[in-house]
């Protein structure tokens, strides 16, 4: 068998099924593909639609999603601690500090 060779799996893994997706998304054409995976034009144009399907009802999940919009506002939150944090580091090394001050006793 030479290289060039191809042997068709017997079950398409979800990553190589994207992989011949993106090949047509960047414009390769589907006979080309097909004749060398040996797969059948009708099923990569599946695989197409299932691809087309999951990516459009991502967009729209992460638009409603609550668990995403609960991610976001805490997002936010640590971006406001984290700055009030770096606020009062400054705010603390800019004073003198504490150990060069006497006891009063």
């Amino acid at each position: 068998m030479a290289d060039t060779d191809f042997i068709r799996p017997k079950r398409w893994s979800a990553q190589r099924k994207l992989e011949i997706v993106l090949r047509l998304f960047r414009g390769e054409a589907i006979d080309d593909i097909s004749r060398e995976i040996g797969v059948e034009i009708f099923r990569i144009e599946e695989w197409k639609q299932e691809a087309l399907v999951g990516m459009e009802s991502r967009f729209k999940k992460s638009a409603t999603d609550p668990l995403q919009i609960e991610l976001s506002r805490a997002k936010h939150r640590i971006g406001d601690l984290s700055m009030e944090v770096e606020l009062l580091k400054e705010r603390v090394n800019k004073q003198s500090p504490l150990a060069f001050r006497r006891s009063k006793l």
